[in-house]
């Protein structure tokens, strides 16, 4: 193992100067074992019980290693709103676990998560649910619910068993520099997933999983999704939304700069084909780039897996005010562009600005239903809207 006193001076180089005058707790000191094998639950446990404790700023520091954790529920409040957890290592999760959460953070004001790699391990469960036999749901790896002022950077997430990050009912929350990682058939491995939170921001990020790369659920409002790179897995996506009837809707979403490299979807809004009260309005999509997409720009208003609980009825999920602009690149399937929408609610303000897909090198083609709008500029394929 490195020497622990130059990973700290190291440390101290590449991270703010005022972390110098931080309580540091090294979770090797309080009994961790660096051997990817020994249960270091306990100690890191132990770290965030001293942090959150402390009336100072603090630091819990893993260092470079592989670190074996089970889950873990990190709680506050705490007595401060400055924690850092600077991760050198790897953080190791037990093959099969029935816990919700791998890693889970609730009620925390100022947290910051710097470096690391979380390893979730989630081959043997996924290989047990192409099996057919009766498997755990799996675990989400790192969950932030309840919590407001947090800042995650420089992070890999590899293998999740179910979700890799799930962001739920917080404020303020900024990603940078994130890598995600899992097969394209790993099943329902969403890289990022921003559900009841307001003020997300996703920056900078590498996203290969099995399903949606970010996906947005209820009453996410102020979310900026920039310099994103997606595939494979399944996009970024809007929904699905509209499975109840009480539902909080989606507003102010802003995705640009984004590529979309062999992924099923590009940029999608599903929702159920079901009563509801939710909404989607003020969403922006712009500067896009896709790469042999199968959908690359979708609008599913009749989302209705298994037909279950659902056929013959429509979505009432209402969808206004969503731009596409600057959106260019190569879809895998003839249809590029299209806006499935509910007949009882059909879709209102959809604007259309310089799209050029194409498939194949030949002409692309776009199909409407129920869908209101506006095209401008260089339109390929030809605008359906009306």
């Amino acid at each position: 193992m490195e020497n622990p006193i130059v990973l700290i001076l190291l440390m101290f180089l590449i991270l703010p100067q005022s972390w110098a005058s931080q309580t540091w707790y090294n979770v090797v000191d309080l009994g961790a074992k660096g051997d990817g094998e020994t249960d270091s639950t306990s100690a890191v446990a132990k770290a965030w019980r001293q942090a959150c404790a402390s009336t100072k700023p603090s630091t819990i520091y893993i260092p470079h290693a592989r670190f074996f954790l089970r889950n873990l529920h990190f709680n506050g409040p705490c007595n401060n709103r400055a924690i850092t957890i600077a991760i050198a290592g790897t953080l190791v999760a037990p093959p099969d676990f029935s816990a919700a959460n791998w890693l889970l953070f609730e009620s925390v004001d100022g947290l910051f998560i710097r470096g690391g790699t979380l390893d979730a391990r989630g081959g043997s469960l996924w290989a047990c649910k192409k099996s057919g036999r009766n498997c755990p749901r799996g675990a989400t790896t790192l969950g932030i619910t309840k919590s407001k002022n947090i800042e995650i950077s420089g992070l890999t997430s590899l293998n999740s068993q179910m979700f890799h990050i799930v962001i739920n009912g917080c404020q303020n929350v900024k990603l940078q520099g994130v890598k995600v990682t899992a097969p394209g058939n790993s099943p329902n491995t969403d890289g990022i997933h921003v559900q009841l939170s307001m003020g997300v921001t996703i920056l900078n990020s590498v996203i290969s999983t099995g399903d949606d790369c970010v996906s947005i659920g209820p009453g996410a409002a102020n979310l900026w999704i920039q310099n994103i790179l997606c595939g494979p897995g399944h996009g970024i996506s809007i929904g699905s939304l509209g499975k109840g009837l009480e539902e909080a809707g989606v507003q102010n979403v802003t995705v640009r700069s984004v590529k979309f490299d062999n992924t099923q979807n590009g940029v999608r809004i599903k929702t159920w084909g079901r009563p509801s009260k939710g909404f989607v309005r003020n969403v922006f999509f712009g500067h896009v780039t896709m790469n042999n997409v199968q959908n690359p720009i979708i609008i599913d208003q009749n989302y209705c897996p298994n037909n279950q609980n659902c056929p013959g009825q429509v979505s009432g999920v209402k969808i206004s005010d969503v731009t596409y602009l600057d959106i260019g690149g190569t879809s895998a399937t003839e249809v590029a562009v299209k806006f499935d929408c509910s007949k009882a609610n059909p879709c209102r303000k959809i604007q259309l600005k310089n799209v050029r897909l194409s498939y194949k090198d030949q002409r692309a083609r776009a199909l409407c239903s129920n869908a209101a709008g506006t095209a401008a500029g260089r339109i390929e394929p030809s605008s359906c809207l009306y």
